[in-house]
């Protein structure tokens, strides 16, 4: 309970402060009181003062003791010097200190004092004593917390507002003013409708209804508003309803949050989405065009040479002719596969078909057959009959074919060309290995990109910077990864992971 300053001047003003004064103080207003008697320099405390102070209710206060009480230093200055005051200046005081008691506890109490005063002196003093540590606690955390609030409302990143329940502004921040354009005096003379975009009035309308009502406490909604300088600004607000005790709508707290760059952007992406569908739609067509066109010309090759082999049987026992029909053969069955691939947009690693390795590798080597013999390579296989792995099949040409044409192409000068082909199977992956004994490459400067599109690591009129880009790409496709080792003038290692 707190004392009432008239209640307690009135008390004060009586003659005479003994026992039933003391005792009426206590039940009435539940503090302790004091009297200190300059005649005798007795001091007397009431049992709740004694309490208050955590000591005995057979103590005996005197003057000192009582001073020593309150922390040493401003307290104890304060205190002292509204005592002499009080004494030689016949002033009364009423102040907040803080003491520590006799079990070391710190408290905040109220003191206050009025002095007795005959024929000027003063020859008594008389008070009240109370024990506002959990008013003052609470008060210091409230204090506290609206320092934080206050301190989160003025930095904020984001603009943040007091409204009153008719849309005015109470108070804004700065990022408000900044993302408005307007200084927080012309924001304070105008309600929010005034700034909205003139085709979002309405929106927030029901939200708002349901706040005052009390059904709800908060909402979030999109909106516009105009900037001072006309341009419209893209905003998420998010609005908070203060209530009083009694549940009574007080004002909002409001954060917007300007999504302006937001929105420009996503309608960006959308825009380059819908390019990027229609120039896949065009990519898509061409690959049906061009597939269904290498079929045509690939059957007729395969037509002509089977009318070749029927007609002039004797042109074909050289040794070249069954490389050549292989190599038809070979280049019909990719064109198969390329088809596939043209005709499924979704093609991913869940398109992926088990196929034999050593099969698909040899079909490899078989269609850069002219490449080999012209460059004298030496190729060992060194693939189990019985490997498998799924994969895209038109994919599994092009990786073999780049990674194959890519070492015998970066071959050194004077050294034969040596490539070898090793697969096994871990618990997870199949791995395929191919190494060669080429150029090689400095991984300590070209690591990062490697796979790239358009690097060129090495000097070769036919470089163009795609073969290891596409090769990435094709394995990421169905889930798998690959690996490099390589060491320059010595060779290089591809390692390929293919899920089980």
């Amino acid at each position: 309970m707190q004392i009432d300053n008239n209640n307690y001047n009135e008390i004060l003003s009586d003659e005479i402060l003994d026992k039933s004064f003391l005792n009426s103080i206590e039940d009435a207003l539940a503090i302790g009181s004091w009297e200190l008697n300059l005649k005798t320099n007795i001091l007397k405390w009431s049992s709740v003062t004694k309490k208050i102070h955590d000591v005995s209710i057979n103590y005996t206060p005197n003057v000192d003791t009582a001073i020593n009480f309150y922390k040493e230093g401003s307290n104890r200055i304060r205190i002292l010097k509204l005592f002499n005051n009080a004494l030689n200046n016949g002033e009364n005081f009423d102040d907040e200190f803080i003491i520590v008691t006799s079990k070391g506890e710190e408290k905040w109490v109220r003191s206050i004092g009025h002095p007795k005063l005959e024929n000027g002196k003063c020859v008594a003093l008389r008070g009240v004593f109370q024990d506002i540590t959990q008013k003052t606690v609470q008060t210091k955390k409230i204090a506290i917390k609206e320092k934080e609030f206050r301190s989160l409302f003025d930095n904020s990143l984001t603009g943040m507002a007091k409204v009153s329940l008719t849309g005015g502004w109470l108070n804004v921040n700065n990022s408000i003013c900044r993302i408005l354009g307007y200084s927080k005096e012309e924001l304070l003379l105008l309600n929010f409708k005034d700034i909205t975009h003139p085709k979002d009035l309405s929106i927030g309308r029901k939200e708002l209804e349901l706040v005052l009502s009390g059904k709800s406490d908060n909402f979030e909604i999109e909106k516009r508003y105009i900037h001072k300088n006309g341009k419209v600004v893209h905003c998420i607000l998010s609005s908070t309803i203060v209530r009083d005790n009694n549940g009574h709508p007080q004002h909002f707290i409001a954060n917007i949050n300007d999504i302006t760059e937001i929105k420009r952007n996503k309608n960006k992406i959308s825009e380059l989405l819908s390019i990027s569908s229609k120039q896949n739609d065009r990519l898509l067509n061409f690959a049906r065009i061009v597939s269904h066109n290498l079929r045509s010309h690939g059957g007729n090759l395969e037509m002509l040479l089977s009318l070749k082999k029927e007609d002039y049987p004797e042109n074909t026992n050289d040794e070249y002719f069954p490389l050549i029909e292989e190599a038809i053969g070979n280049l019909n069955e990719t064109i198969e596969n390329l088809n596939e691939v043209a005709l499924y947009k979704d093609l991913d690693k869940k398109s992926s078909v088990p196929v034999s390795l050593l099969k698909y590798s040899k079909n490899a080597i078989s269609n850069i057959t002219a490449t080999t013999i012209s460059n004298n390579v030496d190729i060992k296989i060194l693939i189990d009959n019985n490997i498998t792995v799924y994969t895209i099949p038109a994919y599994l040409d092009s990786i073999l074919i780049n990674l194959l044409t890519n070492a015998i192409k970066y071959k050194r000068q004077n050294v034969t060309p040596e490539i070898t082909l090793e697969a096994y199977k871990t618990e997870v992956y199949t791995i395929l290995k191919i190494s060669d004994n080429g150029l090689g490459i400095d991984l300590e400067k070209h690591k990062d990109k490697l796979f790239g599109m358009y690097n060129v690591f090495h000097k070769h009129e036919d470089s163009r910077g795609l073969g290891l880009f596409i090769v990435k790409n094709q394995i990421d496709a169905m889930g798998g990864k690959i690996e490099v080792e390589s060491t320059v003038g010595i060779g290089t290692t591809f390692t390929i992971y293919f899920k089980n």
